[in-house]
């Protein structure tokens, strides 16, 4: 790599020999959890103590390594981390028996879907040391596709509502006065003509303000009808999140296990960083999205598929130094089984005439 491949690449004013130093120092500190010396890199570099010192002095100005201690060896910053699993990283292939180890950890025969991932994400926490998480899919760009009302007793009528991506949410409501036929099919015509068709992420407050100022005289007797449609909009957009082995992390002198604790009793910044997520491997480290309150963390995460439809996404959350050559493809491999696996089953299904099984988070 050239000088300028590594302007490029985001690694300004760093050549070949930089970019292999600040490697290996990665490589180093992740292995012993110390400040890596020149010394130590002479067996990654073929350079002179004295040159890699100042090599590393340069990296340390350009804010890729910090030195924690005058007199000891440099670490990485998080722009060091950043820059390496960018652009340096190369991961190291699983080997035909670690697969076959990581296979026996999840059932394959006999399975439900959410047995499956559930496993799969216990392995995952097992093998990394790490905490792992499972989210499902949001649906963000699900329309609503059809709205029933249902009497079933005194004043007692269920909501009944289908999307695009074939989801089912129902919800029963207490009315002060039983509906007569011309208001069930005024609220039929109402919802047909208002709601129908539109994306579940558009349903705010100030729309429902807006659609219950329409209803007129309606409003009296049907509130609870049309504030359940909205409820029920939030709850289908809304992640499941299930998140297992933050024991392993609230063990660790470098982690604040206050900072944990908050982060995972709140699911929601979890749930904005996967909203932030996009298809394939995602590394984000906590220095860089205000939604991830640990500090000197990281989230490597990929999603899983059925069919070709995404439905899910797993991922680990550990300290910053964790190694990312061997996280990255237990997280790949895990996620990629999965799909497999869910996409193989529900092809033998729509031979047999099945209904699919839905997966749950």
């Amino acid at each position: 790599m050239n000088e300028s491949i590594a302007n490029d690449l985001g690694g300004e004013g760093l050549d070949d020999r930089k970019l292999r130093i600040l490697a290996a120092v990665v490589d180093e500190y992740i292995t012993t959890g110390e400040p890596v010396g020149s010394k130590s890199i002479m067996k990654y570099i073929n350079a002179s103590s004295a040159t890699i010192r100042n090599e590393m002095a340069e990296l340390e100005k350009q804010g890729y390594l910090e030195q924690p201690h005058t007199s000891a060896g440099r670490i990485p910053t998080y722009s060091g981390y950043r820059l390496y699993v960018d652009r340096l990283l190369k991961t190291n292939p699983l080997s035909d028996e670690e697969k076959e180890y990581l296979e026996s950890m999840i059932p394959v025969d006999e399975y439900s879907e959410e047995r499956l991932v559930k496993s799969a994400s216990n392995a995952l926490a097992q093998i990394t040391s790490c905490a792992t998480f499972v989210a499902s899919e949001s649906p963000k760009y699900s329309v609503i596709s059809k709205v029933e009302v249902i009497p079933t007793g005194k004043r007692l009528y269920v909501l009944l509502m289908i999307t695009s991506t074939g989801k089912i949410q129902n919800r029963t409501c207490r009315l002060e006065l039983d509906l007569t036929n011309e208001q069930l099919e005024y609220f039929t015509g109402f919802v047909k003509e208002n709601l129908e068709g539109v994306p579940l992420n558009v349903l705010s407050d100030e729309m429902l303000e807006k659609l219950e100022t329409a209803m007129g005289t309606y409003l009296l007797t049907m509130s609870p009808l049309i504030k359940g449609l909205f409820d029920m909009s939030k709850e289908i957009t809304q992640r499941d999140i299930s998140v297992t082995g933050t024991k392993n992390l609230m063990v660790r002198k470098d982690m604040d296990s206050n900072e944990i604790i908050s982060f995972f009793d709140g699911s929601d910044e979890l749930k904005k960083l996967i909203d932030d997520s996009f298809s394939g491997i995602n590394v984000v480290f906590s220095e860089e999205n205000e939604n991830f309150v640990i500090g000197n963390s990281s989230l490597v995460s990929s999603d899983f598929s059925k069919d070709g439809e995404v439905i899910g996404h797993m991922g680990i959350i550990g300290p910053m130094r964790i190694d990312y050559k061997k996280v990255i493809p237990y997280v790949e491999y895990f996620t990629e089984k999965i799909s497999e696996i869910l996409s193989t089953d529900g092809s033998e299904e729509d031979d047999d005439s099945n209904e699919d099984e839905n997966i749950s988070l």
